[in-house]
């Protein structure tokens, strides 16, 4: 141990003031959660009843309903009353032909047919609203994933980090063994030691990360952001069995926005035929009744009054070629969503398939000679016949490697769970059993059942 008392003694005060720092920290850090595990589907079902988006999306939607009513009812009647006198000097009701008090009732009815195609609008928005709530409730649940797997991922690299700790300390007593006996250098142990804090500084950044996470989930689920929330419960969810162009298909026959946009085009059409009944007038309906006095006879009158599209050039044919040109846009926009429907799915099936076959190298080669390596670098540099870089170097491979598996199982799960948003699928996921509506019926599924046929 007499090597060890020549390194500069500011050099061990300085990292020693530094780990206690980080080791306080982190206690304080780690102390900060009590909560249990949490599972996937208790946080949806918590964010499907209590996410404040999804609140005020119900309440719209119920809003909405009652405007259908409203568009296929008439306007109001109205209802006049007054008094015609004869003359200035004085009150000739009863002593004047011409004195009476007066009362009019009048109804306005448009021409027959707009009133249904109003109502018709109203429920087809209706229908639209309603749609979209439930395409907002695929993308909760879509939301609710990704930050699960997030934060999932996110411990899974602390658990890295915190492990690869005690490599490092290996790596650190081996200098400090080589050192005292006179067989290594001191900047083997300083870079040792380095490293163990540079480690230790990834792992504060990946406990602030999950700090971070955890607030958004709260938010999205409807908690207070700062409302304890336990480590994620991993589980191993099951491959996707559907080929692209089945999960394509379920999307043009399932999808929320599809389905909302198709409602649109309706509803244009309606405004369309709304537009070309404006040619023709609305009728009001006068009733009237003259109240008289004296010898003189009560009078009434029943009037019809019609408004005359006597503009129509700059009005009506106007209000038709718009009606005309927003049906062509909501059909436009309704080939966009399709196509980047499909893109979106291509998209998130390629990443899916990409990150399947990445944990697979990771998992099944990769990390185990990783791992191989480390260990006989390890072992050669405790006996002297290895530089410290090179096993520094192996380990950082290592952290690497696992890191870049739990990074791709996050990027596969959550690529799933887009897609369950995109085609309103229930797809197969951690802790499912991968029950699904007939429409993704897999590939091998359909050549069994053609062999049971034969």
């Amino acid at each position: 141990m007499a090597g060890a008392a020549r390194l500069p003694s500011c050099f061990f005060y300085r990292f020693f003031t530094i780990g206690v720092c980080v080791a306080v920290f982190s206690v304080v850090l780690a102390g900060r959660s009590v909560a249990g595990p949490v599972d996937l589907q208790s946080l949806i079902d918590e964010a499907l009843k209590n996410s404040p988006e999804l609140l005020a999306a119900e309440s719209r939607t119920e809003a909405s309903q009652y405007r259908i009513p409203q568009a296929g009812s008439l306007a109001d009647p109205m209802f006049m009353f007054g008094y015609q006198n004869e003359g200035w000097k004085q009150y000739t009701y009863g002593k004047m032909e011409g004195a009476q008090w007066m009362f009019t009732a009048s109804q306005m009815f448009p021409y027959p047919g707009k009133l249904p195609l109003r109502e018709e609008i109203a429920s087809k928005d209706h229908e639209g609203t309603v749609t979209s709530y439930r395409q907002l409730r695929l993308k909760t649940v879509a939301r609710i994933k990704e930050l699960y797997y997030d934060l999932l991922v996110s411990y899974k690299n602390l658990d890295l980090v915190m492990d690869k700790d005690v490599l490092l300390g290996k790596i650190e007593d081996a200098a400090l063994a080589r050192y005292s006996a006179g067989m290594g250098s001191q900047s083997d142990v300083l870079m040792a030691q380095t490293e163990k804090y540079m480690l230790r500084e990834k792992e504060e950044m990946l406990r602030q990360k999950i700090q971070s996470v955890e607030a958004m989930l709260n938010t999205a689920v409807g908690r207070e952001s700062t409302a304890p929330l336990g480590r994620p419960e991993e589980a191993a969810s099951p491959d996707i069995p559907f080929s692209l162009d089945r999960m394509i298909a379920a999307a043009y026959r399932n999808s929320p926005e599809l389905k909302a946009r198709e409602i649109l085009v309706a509803a244009a059409e309606s405004r369309v035929k709304l537009a070309e009944r404006e040619y023709y007038p609305d009728f009001t309906v006068n009733a009237g009744y003259f109240k008289r006095a004296g010898e003189f006879a009560d009078m009434w009158s029943l009037t019809t009054a019609i408004n005359i599209p006597l503009y129509y050039k700059k009005k009506q044919r106007q209000g038709v070629l718009e009606a005309k040109a927003m049906l062509a846009e909501s059909r436009q926009e309704l080939e966009a969503a399709k196509l980047m429907l499909s893109s979106s799915i291509r998209d998130n099936y390629s990443m899916y398939k990409a990150a399947g076959n990445l944990m697979e190298l990771y998992q099944s080669g990769l990390i185990p000679k990783a791992t191989q390596d480390i260990d006989t670098s390890l072992s050669l540099y405790a006996a002297g016949k290895s530089e410290i870089m090179t096993t520094i170097t192996k380990l950082k491979a290592l952290i690497d490697t696992e890191t870049l598996y739990w990074t791709q199982f996050g990027e596969r799960e959550k690529a799933a769970a887009r897609m369950g948003a995109l085609t309103a699928e229930d797809l197969p996921g951690p802790g499912k059993s991968g029950t699904r509506e007939p429409g993704l019926a897999t590939d091998a599924a359909q050549k069994q059942q053609a062999g049971g046929r034969k």
